[in-house]
């Protein structure tokens, strides 16, 4: 894979219009002493650029861009728009977003604009085009940063209209969307378009504490569909508007992880590069952090940024520790590892005041380069140019898949039923974890992804089978695939309407049960799964009441009404092998299950050590991460060899430390 970058970038958010000049000198002298070689600005200086609607001053930013150039610093230039100017909220009113609730918002804060706001377009997409005039050609700008961290959520008329737009193109007829939206159900038929109306908390939205729920999931789902591609389609305006006068410099936009309100998938095939922003909480499972670089590289099946991080903490959590002395180096290796071409913070120097006075940056307020957090960031900067452009561009060579995909996401959190701890991302990260503790790499894959690159395949609570979905995986599984999948699969179509016929709809044929009854655990409750020689874990949430059509079981429920009856099964299917897990197994249970897999590890160590590697024309880059705090003994498998980072032989790592070796 060819990186667009000719070194890994290291920097991160930089805000000189904050400061007084003389400041500015004084942070590139420290940027020297860092090794930190890349810059984000202009983020959020729309109202500095653009004080009126006919008025445009780019004089600060000139000099910004000068003194950054002048000093060698690469740059990753945003277009602004992030935070609309307070002039446009107050003479066009109708640019600002109306909110679940049915509130028209005033201005303030940020992402603070309705996506179908003409007068926002207008003035967004002018703004993109004349900084792309001006500084397209300036050789040290090596990226485009569109806006900042989009996200959803605007029930405004332009939304209702321009979605009655969009479903007339997804649909044709009224009476194909009434279909799809089983409007019989409350006598919702609709005999007019504009009688179609957003689904906020004034109609068919349910706000029910911090969960929202819907009267009419197809409805709702149709609305996410639409408010991602609205979002989507401003993206596409910014950047077309940059591609008037750059045709080369790669355009991306700062993704957040497992966000639900945008469907990232669909959103990478227009980016040049993923980048995303990484912001674990003290408590944040490292295999969690570990899945979502893996979803941010799946994405586009190719090496990421790393757009923001904090080097020390953040500000905006319920808890917001430090990290630990080493921490912010283990986590930016373990980024590195996963597939990121850059290291980059938010923010190089903390701000004065304002909400994110108290977030971590590179230089704090007391402006030392004395600090433990700048030592450690200047020690990584040091090492990271060592590295030079070795591992730019390198793969991650993974044999199982691991489905992620964001309308089955809305779609299941919007059921109705029958269990409300029911949470998409905490299901399939329980998968990812037992391969994460196992050295088993993954590739977060999109349900319309490659299948045939995978030994097995995990599609943990795949609810929504849409068309073809069912048939591409039984090509899979046909072919001597290995198929994982379960509880709450096969439910319904890309409408929400459930698959008749029994569960799991389409896979049922496949999976060889028939799923009749679905019983929901509350959390003190829970059962026994009982494995074939005697042994027992534990099993909670849901339970599926399952009948075998062809499938063997693996493990029975041993406990209530249905106790003896399967609770996991695997079925042969062609040259494959299907695995129905019907409940949510406890840790040791899935292991249990999974262990059949027979999935080669990258070592065969028994280690808590964190362990990837990473291929590039035939050179491999094994990380050895110590995430634990603790001393840990170096593997037998890399005992002997030499580290990159510091061209010793390593017996043992301390808390936090990470090797890296060469084959």
């Amino acid at each position: 894979m060819k990186t667009p970058f000719s070194r890994i970038l290291y920097g991160g958010d930089y805000n000189p219009n904050q400061w007084p000049r003389e400041i500015w000198a004084q942070d590139m002298e420290l940027f020297k002493k860092a090794d930190i070689n890349s810059a984000t600005v202009n983020v959020f200086s729309w109202a500095k650029l653009q004080p009126d609607e006919n008025t445009y001053d780019f004089s600060e930013l000139d000099d910004i861009i000068a003194l950054l150039s002048e000093n060698g610093i690469d740059i990753v230039l945003a277009t602004a728009t992030g935070a609309m100017p307070a002039w446009m909220a107050k003479k066009y009113p109708e640019v600002t977003r109306v909110d679940f609730e049915g509130r028209r918002h005033k201005f303030g804060q940020r992402h603070n604009h309705c996506p179908n706001s003409l007068v926002w377009q207008k003035y967004a997409a002018k703004l993109a085009g004349e900084l792309a005039k001006r500084y397209g050609s300036n050789p040290h700008v090596v990226c485009w940063h569109i806006n900042n961290e989009y996200n959803t959520g605007c029930y405004c008329e332009n939304c209702e209209k321009a979605f009655r737009v969009w479903l007339r193109r997804k649909y044709g007829t009224l009476e194909a969307v009434n279909a799809a939206w089983n409007t019989e159900f409350w006598g919702h038929t609709f005999y007019d378009w504009d009688e179609i109306v957003a689904p906020n908390d004034l109609s068919d939205g349910m706000g029910f504490g911090f969960t929202r729920k819907t009267a009419f999931a197809g409805i709702s789902i149709d609305y996410d569909r639409f408010l991602s591609d609205s979002l989507l389609e401003n993206y596409k305006m910014e950047r077309d508007a940059i591609r008037e006068y750059d045709k080369e410099t790669p355009i991306t936009t700062n993704l957040m992880g497992t966000y639900k309100g945008l469907d990232y998938f669909k959103w990478a095939k227009e980016m040049d590069i993923v980048s995303w922003d990484n912001y674990p909480a003290y408590n944040t499972p490292w295999s969690l952090t570990a899945m979502k670089h893996d979803l941010m590289r799946g994405l586009k099946d190719a090496p990421f940024m790393l757009m923001e991080q904090t080097p020390s903490q953040q500000n905006w959590q319920p808890y917001n520790s430090l990290k630990k002395p080493g921490q912010m180096r283990a986590q930016s290796y373990q980024t590195v590892a996963h597939g990121a071409d850059t290291i980059q913070f938010f923010q190089l120097r903390r701000s004065k005041g304002a909400c994110e006075k108290f977030h971590g940056a590179v230089i704090a307020h007391s402006g030392s380069g004395d600090t433990r957090v700048f030592k450690e960031c200047a020690q990584l900067g040091t090492e990271l140019k060592g590295l030079g452009d070795e591992l730019l561009g390198a793969k991650n060579p993974a044999e199982v898949g691991i489905i992620f995909d964001w309308d089955n996401y809305w779609a299941l959190e919007y059921t109705s039923g029958p269990n409300i701890d029911l949470k998409y991302v905490d299901q399939i990260h329980q998968y990812y974890r037992y391969f994460y503790e196992r050295h088993l790499p993954v590739d977060m894959i999109p349900i319309d992804g490659d299948f045939s690159r995978y030994k097995v395949i995990c599609a943990p609570v795949l609810y929504m089978v849409k068309e073809g979905v069912a048939e591409a995986l039984e090509r899979f599984v046909e072919a001597g695939g290995t198929l994982v999948t379960g509880m709450m699969s096969g439910i319904v179509d890309q409408s929400d309407n459930v698959h008749l016929g029994g569960y799991p709809g389409p896979l049922r044929k496949m999976c060889g049960i028939w799923a009749e009854e679905i019983d929901a655990l509350a959390p003190e409750q829970s059962n026994t799964l009982v494995f074939g020689d005697g042994s027992r874990s534990k099993c909670s949430l849901l339970c599926d009441l399952i009948r075998l059509e062809g499938a063997e079981v693996v493990a029975s429920y041993g406990e209530d009404f249905y106790k003896g009856t399967p609770a996991v099964t695997r079925n042969s299917f062609g040259s494959g092998t299907v695995y129905y897990v019907g409940t949510q197994p406890d840790s040791e249970g899935l292991a249990r299950i999974l262990d059949e897999l027979k999935v080669e590890p990258l070592v065969r160590d028994e280690t808590p050590l964190e362990i990837d590697k990473r291929v590039i024309d035939g050179r491999e880059y094994w990380f050895i991460i110590n995430l634990t705090g603790t001393p840990q003994a170096m593997p037998e498998s890399f005992k002997g060899e030499t580290d990159m980072l510091t061209g010793r032989e390593v017996e043992e790592l301390s808390g936090f430390d990470t090797v890296i070796v060469k084959r």
